[in-house]
């Protein structure tokens, strides 16, 4: 199961809207070893495309080398889907590469840059099988 404060998943959704129609991207940092998303990153997509996400593999290297000066792992890996559902596809699931990480889709099909309803769902992908997991919301850790 993801555990996710109500702020980070407003920010992942208000990311996706933004930057529709092309998919939006980005990782969520936690401390090593603890399963908990704390630090968000929102991230360009390299490829500015609405079917397709990459990430400028410059910022990549320099989100690693922050990541392993603070103790941190990413906790999520997000991206949005702008006219499909969220659900991995073939290409997210060749290119899930953290085994522990949590791969959150947002769908902004039915709603766009606009308020209404967003898909927001969470999967495990390792070794290329995807396994989908609830998501439960809190005001903060702890409670």
């Amino acid at each position: 199961m993801l555990t996710i404060t109500q702020e980070l998943y407003d920010r992942i959704v208000a990311h996706a809207r933004a930057d529709h129609p092309d998919e939006a991207c980005g990782v969520v940092a936690g401390p090593e070893g603890t399963d908990r998303p704390e630090r968000f990153v929102p991230m360009l997509n390299a490829a500015r495309s609405p079917t397709f996400y990459e990430f400028d593999s410059t910022d990549l290297l320099k989100l690693y080398r922050d990541m392993d000066d603070r103790d941190e792992e990413p906790v999520v890996v997000y991206h949005s889907h702008t006219a499909t559902e969220a659900y991995p596809s073939r290409t997210d699931i060749s290119l899930a590469n953290e085994p522990g990480a949590h791969y959150v889709l947002v769908s902004t099909a039915e709603c766009g840059n606009d308020e209404g309803p967003v898909s927001f769902r969470s999967f495990r992908i390792v070794g290329g099988e995807v396994t989908e997991e609830d998501v439960r919301t809190v005001p903060a850790y702890g409670e």
